[in-house]
């Protein structure tokens, strides 16, 4: 339970402390039934009892029972006070905590593993804290108190209650220990379940495309096979836990019967009508021990699972980034340059580097492209810039400044980045290209039309008849491909950063759109620093500064007609996209 209430704050502590107080009083209150039950037992079996005397004890019975009823209703009220102040708290801690994760935590819980902890995990914490609150303490404390009040009876009967709580408390041990690991993997299999219904989804149409809906449908069944075979495994242990647990409280009343039935039949007249109301009480509260741990069925059987997904939201929770903020800086001499100096990088736990050595700067205004084969680290090497991950040795400045030094917000706040794979939010197109902020009050609408415009994409989006108001779907799946890109770039432009960096973010657009696009770049950002990674040779023949990589090592650096004549990598790659005399005259 530690890893649980470890996120509640003070107000959750006070209702803890109110409903503990509430769930005694309730436990008091049903103590007390048995001894109005044998009073008015005794009043039954006494001669010349007044129906005034029985209708009193009666009376005082029912209220015990009311007030029973009352306090138990205000627990479960503030039991479900506290599930949804928790989960509105921990989801929160989640949510930000992932935030400020770097790439490399992202990759390492998975996108489909941080989906569950943030909602399904969530959700058996609190349904375990509804019911656990009221169960775990109301539980151990009747099984305590009613003990305490048969203790004094006949051995017989104490030692028959005694077997009978051993043997629930070793039933509810069998279960837990062969139950408890199924119910921890029934979390990873939810992992998987959701990480591959969620490819389905967003991959839908190269699955039909390609006629591979019965291979998706197998993968799935695999995974809904195991989970549901998980499930089956666990529920079949836990299973025998309540129909035990039935016929040993069933069987102990008969057990304290036939006892009392041997000890009243041996008994001197004058004591067999106080052997028969303790046999009454006693059986009471022997129920009420059973009874206790029976509660606890529930605990054991929620429990398990609902520990191991607090662990896991803990686990996230408790990761700290790899990408620490920094100290933050005061004041740059310098604007709009970048500098990397000897910067090597490999992911965490890899064995070989993926850039070694790089050394380049891109001064204020310049465009500085980044070319080379598949996978040869351009990508990463630009997601160093903003710090998505971090260099493994060497420095990167920005300013004259290693990135380390700035907090985050700061650093990015200088940065327009446009990703590979364009990225859009469901709204509409003002709220993706004014999207965020660069430390100023906001965007203007003339601000998006500007950033539109430059990007290309103002004629497409003033043909929609809502305009700049146009709905945008989840991912952007209601726009085409260049559309897409056309409006990433206008919401990396509209932040007018000191750099803008853009990632193969050209691929999807017609030559005469991405020449267009380039012109206009050129003309209205003139002061700002572009660092372009592309795969054609005509998106980037016009760079300040070509750089070319080569499975992740610098082979050459310089302007498209130097590259040709020096740099053998750089021409066979502009060979593969143009002829000779083609690529000579671009």
């Amino acid at each position: 339970m530690k890893s649980i209430m470890r996120h509640f704050t003070k107000r959750d502590w006070f209702a803890t402390a109110g409903a503990v107080v509430l769930i005694a009083l309730s436990v008091w209150l049903e103590l007390l039934m048995p001894d109005y039950m044998k009073d008015i037992t005794e009043l039954l079996i006494t001669p010349n009892s007044s129906i005034g005397d029985l209708l009193w004890a009666g009376g005082k019975m029912l209220l015990c029972a009311l007030a029973s009823l009352i306090v138990s209703v205000l627990v479960t009220i503030i039991s479900g006070f506290l599930a949804a102040n928790y989960s509105f708290n921990v989801r929160a801690k989640l949510y930000n905590a992932v935030e400020g994760f770097s790439m490399a935590e992202i990759n390492r819980f998975s996108t489909a593993s941080l989906i569950t902890r943030s909602t399904n995990d969530i959700t058996q914490v609190q349904t375990i804290i509804v019911f656990g609150l009221f169960v775990i303490v109301r539980a151990p404390l009747m099984a305590v108190l009613a003990i305490t009040k048969i203790a004094d009876k006949s051995s017989e009967w104490t030692i028959s209650a005694a077997i009978a709580v051993g043997l629930v408390i070793l039933i509810l041990g069998f279960c837990f220990i062969f139950a408890h690991p199924l119910f921890k993997r029934i979390q990873l299999l939810t992992d998987n379940i959701n990480r591959i219904t969620r490819e389905n989804l967003t991959g839908l149409r190269v699955v039909r495309a390609y006629n591979a809906e019965q291979y998706q449908k197998d993968k799935f069944e695999q995974a809904n096979t195991d989970i549901t075979q998980n499930n089956m495994k666990a529920h079949r242990i836990m299973s025998i836990m309540m129909p035990s647990m039935l016929l040993i409280m069933n069987g102990l009343s008969l057990i304290v019967y036939w006892i009392g039935a041997y000890l009243i039949d041996g008994a001197p007249l004058q004591d067999k009508g106080p052997l028969f109301l303790d046999m009454t009480v006693f059986s009471q509260y022997a129920l009420m021990v059973i009874m206790a741990f029976m509660m606890l069925n529930m605990i054991f059987i929620m429990g398990p699972r609902s520990l191991i997904a607090a662990k896991r939201i803990n686990e996230v929770i408790d990761t700290k980034s790899s990408v620490a903020d920094g100290k933050g800086v005061e004041h740059t001499d310098l604007e709009g340059e970048i500098e990397f100096k000897n910067v090597s990088f490999k992911y965490p736990d890899a064995a070989d580097y993926v850039l070694e050595n790089i050394s380049f700067s891109a001064k204020k205004g310049e465009t500085v492209a980044i070319i080379g084969s598949t996978g040869c680290g351009k990508s990463t090497m630009i997601n160093l810039i903003p710090r998505f991950y971090d260099a493994t040795e060497g420095e990167v400045l920005v300013d004259g400044v290693n990135v380390k030094d700035y907090t985050l917000e700061q650093l990015h706040n200088k940065i327009g980045y446009v990703p590979q794979r364009a990225v859009l939010f469901a709204g509409t197109i003002n709220t993706n290209v004014a999207m965020g902020d660069n430390g100023s009050e906001g965007y203007t609408q003339e601000d998006v039309a500007r950033a539109v415009e430059i990007a290309q994409a103002k004629d497409v989006i003033e043909n929609y008849p809502e305009g700049y108001e146009h709905p945008v779907a989840q991912g952007g799946s209601n726009l085409s491909g260049g559309q897409k890109q056309r409006v990433c770039i206008a919401r990396a432009i509209c932040r007018d950063p000191e750099i803008l960096i853009f990632d193969d973010s050209f691929s999807a657009l017609d030559y005469k759109t991405d020449r267009q696009l380039r012109n206009e770049l050129k003309k209205q950002t003139a002061g700002t620093t572009n660092i372009i990674v592309a795969q054609r040779i005509g998106t980037i023949k016009d760079a300040d500064r070509i750089i070319v990589l080569d499975e992740g090592k610098i082979v050459g650096i310089g302007k498209h007609k130097e590259l040709l004549k020096t740099c053998p990598v750089y021409h066979e790659i502009g060979l593969s996209q143009l002829g000779e005399e083609e690529l000579n005259n671009v």
